[in-house]
């Protein structure tokens, strides 16, 4: 049965204690509920600084993780919103991640690799039943219960789960991290359960041999292994795996989708649930230390590309900072690992946005328009430019006295080319552009003149509005205005 939504405060229910982890809008901590004494992890989420995409995006989440009920699965106790937070309680998963405890262990078969991959298996089948696809597997987000040994595996982190009627496949936007992400997704092709599984498929091959079937450091040559499911069994480390394993590596690792074995197929599969006179029993030295070295390098990734994020507190562009782990090893995963979710068609759409709105605030330099030029920029405004000999301006005085004095009054006719814009997405309120600026005029004396520049400019969306709150420019001459030369 679904998990209602609590009419209450939080503060009511439970009791905060230290804080787990930390994402941009949001702070992950220890609680004990009152009633009961029992520990929990509440995600709290400042429902001020989200934009309605991020708030639909949450709603989501809560919506799927509370119709999802499932041993293996993290599971979300509560969901209590208030005026300026929304609380999500979910289960305290205190054993860290399953690919640092297989290091820690002093035994690791086959065998054992089999009844990892069964139980994320079986999370995955109970998503899939209830119309639920992850969207995002891969080792940050499986995690173990508590310490003990034999603790069982939880898939946590819905933040890119979507919902599907059915079989159904559609085009849900390009999301998910690159390693992990099928041959579908990356053609841009209708989609829909079958991306778990290929994840899976990836999942099950580091299992064995711990390192990924896809591997380079550059992403394009990545994509294209990927979407021609380009992996092989070398040897030696692959010659001890037994011809079962990889034959359910196969079948996950389908590049065409209908033909990829499903969830509940995979669970028939002799591997799993024969395991016991199928799966070798042998350790695996070689294995734990390949994975020491992934384990290292996909900490060092997610490190830097979390201190970038936090760093500059921008929003995330649809991604959440991987939660710190604590000393007593618990640990609370957020949405997804910073170098996930790219949504194409948002991405593209949010570009030409900037474009249009950098083609705007020309336009109103060109005809000389200060009124509309203020409601574009912000009233802060800073720039480097070269009538400010060097110096960093700050506010609308300096541009003013140009509008006044210079543009709309010295030329007959203006026309503006940007020329290869280039836009970074800094989260969904933030942008920056870089371009070169060709603007031909005619002077007072009928004479036809041409001038370039390279600028860029940051663009921040505050109350659902663009604003240009700092420009750089190079070029021009002393006495020009915003790009024009001499004007005589």
């Amino acid at each position: 049965m679904a998990v209602p939504i609590v009419c209450t405060r939080f503060s009511d229910n439970y009791d905060l204690k230290e804080e787990l982890g930390k994402g941009a809008f949001s702070v992950v901590r220890r609680c004990v509920q009152k009633s009961t004494g029992l520990e929990f992890a509440a995600k709290i989420i400042n429902t001020k600084k989200l934009s309605a995409r991020d708030f639909q995006k949450l709603e989501r989440e809560a919506r799927i993780c509370r119709k999802l009920q499932h041993p293996n699965i993290v599971r979300l106790h509560d969901s209590i919103q208030e005026e300026n937070f929304h609380y999500l309680v979910f289960d305290l998963v205190t054993g860290g991640e399953l690919f640092e405890d297989i290091v820690a262990r002093e035994f690791y078969s086959e065998a054992d690799a089999s009844h990892c991959i069964q139980q994320i298996l079986e999370s995955v089948n109970h998503c899939h039943q209830n119309g639920v696809v992850h969207r995002d597997l891969k080792p940050e987000n499986l995690l173990l219960a508590s310490k003990a040994k034999g603790a069982a595996v939880k898939l946590a982190d819905f933040g890119l789960a979507i919902e599907v009627q059915g079989e159904q496949q559609a085009w849900f936007g390009f999301a998910g991290t690159p390693g992990y992400l099928s041959p579908e997704v990356l053609k841009k092709e209708p989609y829909g359960k079958p991306v778990d599984i290929w994840a899976c498929g990836v999942i099950l091959y580091i299992l064995l041999v711990g390192y990924p079937p896809f591997w380079d450091e550059d992403q394009h040559r990545l994509y294209a292994q990927i979407k021609a499911g380009a992996y092989d069994y070398p040897s030696p480390e692959w010659d001890t795996v037994t011809p079962e394993a990889k034959n359910l590596i196969n079948q996950m690792l389908t590049v065409n989708p209908s033909k990829r074995i499903t969830a509940a197929d995979a669970l028939k599969h002799p591997w799993i649930c024969q395991r016991e006179r199928v799966a070798s029993v042998v350790h695996r030295q070689e294995t734990v230390d390949c994975l020491k070295k992934f384990n290292a390098r996909r900490k060092l990734k997610g490190a830097i590309l979390t201190t970038m994020l936090a760093t500059r507190n921008f929003s995330k562009c649809g991604r959440s900072i991987i939660a710190n782990k604590k000393e007593n090893g618990s640990q609370v995963k957020e949405s997804t690992d910073s170098s996930t979710t790219l949504e194409d068609d948002d991405i593209k759409a949010r570009r030409q946005e900037i474009i249009k709105m950098t083609e705007q605030l020309i336009e109103a330099i060109n005809t000389g328009d200060f009124e509309a030029y203020t409601k574009i920029c912000d009233p802060h405004l800073t720039a480097f430019e070269p009538e400010a000999m060097g110096n960093l301006v700050e506010g609308m005085d300096f541009h003013k006295f140009y509008f006044d004095n210079v543009l709309g009054k010295n030329c007959k006719a203006v026309n503006t080319t940007i020329l290869n814009p280039h836009v970074h997405l800094l989260g969904e309120d933030a942008a920056c552009i870089a371009y070169v600026r060709l603007t031909q005029y005619m002077d007072k004396h009928g004479q036809a003149h041409t001038h370039q520049s390279e600028e860029s400019r940051v663009w921040h969306k505050r109350d659902n509005k663009w604003q240009n709150v700092h420009f750089h420019r190079s070029g021009g001459n002393g006495g020009a205005a915003f790009g024009f030369s001499s004007l005589k």
